[in-house]
């Protein structure tokens, strides 16, 4: 994937997606179709092609901090949720399907189907034990 053909290189090609906050090198983003199941779920993405999380700049790792902290903030006043999975997804194997780094920030919420299931709480079962 390139600049050219990344949706978070371009994301006003893609009229779900909405920037909700930004600071200097980040953006804090919502896509509409996306808000039906993950109510009021973004993603934080650096506004410089990063592949992974692992190409970031110190600036855009302390600008995801306060960016986390502010959409946080945002959120609790909205939904009242009561917790968040948050994370980084890096690589294919580690379920990165979009190669520009983005921290997804998942509102969660007692009455859900999965709630108190966790980030890691599909891959550390048994039937995801390597051969």
């Amino acid at each position: 994937m390139n600049q050219e053909t990344c949706p978070y290189c371009n994301l006003h090609s893609d009229a779900e997606q909405q920037i909700v906050l930004e600071n200097e090198t980040c953006y804090f983003i919502q896509k509409g179709s996306e808000q039906r199941i993950l109510q009021g779920s973004g993603l934080i993405i650096p506004k410089q092609h990063k592949r992974d999380v692992f190409e970031l700049s110190e600036q855009e790792w302390k600008d995801s901090g306060q960016l986390l902290k502010a959409a946080k903030e945002l959120l609790d006043r909205q939904y009242s949720p009561d917790g968040y999975s948050v994370g980084w997804n890096t690589g294919r194997a580690g379920g990165q399907s979009i190669f520009h780094a983005h921290l997804h920030i998942i509102p969660r919420f007692k009455d859900e189907p999965f709630a108190g299931r966790g980030i890691r709480y599909w891959i550390k079962q048994e039937s995801n034990k390597r051969n």
